[in-house]
């Protein structure tokens, strides 16, 4: 049985300094009226405190509002090229999913084969949901295989039909694993400068959260 409640988080649990008002509070601001209509963020390697909040697969997801989406291409052209790095929305319009096919994947080498694995917070909404079928369906070399560490609103019809229709379409999804979750933490997670890498702590409850969600999406599929 999973935790009946989740703690609301602090600000600086979410990654963002608790007087996130004052000072990042005005550089967001400032930084908005500068960008496209959303907010993307990508790099290589996120904050600990964001992975350590954002991708703990709790059953109420309370403050986890945001989509935290780390990718692997492997391109099989004339040359084998990986890439990878991680995405996160602000979910002002566009979200993580989206970003990746409109920014990443076309700097990828047209034509080749393209295999991605996406290791993601929680599982996407509907409307991604059909952009990502949408996807696999145009381009026919465009493996994709979504490990979730969490279930998005999984009890609703119109979502587990999404989550449906994805598997349709030829995407696998899967739920991490721990050992998922340490590799993300390996390769994507930064870690601090001058110290030897820190291992990975999994969380008290993350073996009987992962067996959870698997059985729920096993049930949907």
């Amino acid at each position: 049985k999973m935790a009946e409640k989740q703690e609301e988080p602090s600000n600086a649990q979410n990654g963002e300094p608790d007087n996130a008002e004052e000072g990042e509070g005005k550089k967001k601001k400032v930084k908005r009226e500068d960008l496209p209509p959303f907010e993307i963020v990508t790099g290589e390697r996120l904050p600990a405190i964001f992975f350590k909040f954002q991708f703990r697969n709790v059953e109420y997801s309370s403050g986890r509002n945001k989509t935290f989406l780390c990718y692997v291409v492997e391109t099989q052209g004339k040359e084998a090229v990986t890439c990878r790095g991680y995405l996160e929305d602000e979910h002002a319009a566009a979200h993580a999913e989206m970003a990746f096919f409109n920014t990443i994947l076309p700097t990828c080498q047209a034509g080749a084969r393209h295999d991605v694995t996406w290791y993601v917070s929680s599982s996407p909404c509907v409307t991604c949901a059909e952009r990502i079928c949408e996807a696999l369906r145009k381009n026919k070399g465009l493996r994709l295989t979504i490990m979730v560490g969490r279930l998005f609103m999984w009890e609703e019809p119109e979502m587990q039909a999404a989550l449906r229709s994805m598997k349709e379409a030829g995407c696998k999804l899967r739920i991490m694993k721990p050992q998922d979750f340490e590799y993300v933490w390996k390769n994507f997670v930064e870690q601090e400068e001058g110290e030897e890498a820190k291992s990975f702590v999994p969380w008290e409850d993350i073996q009987e959260n992962f067996q959870y969600y698997e059985e729920k999406l096993a049930e949907i599929l």
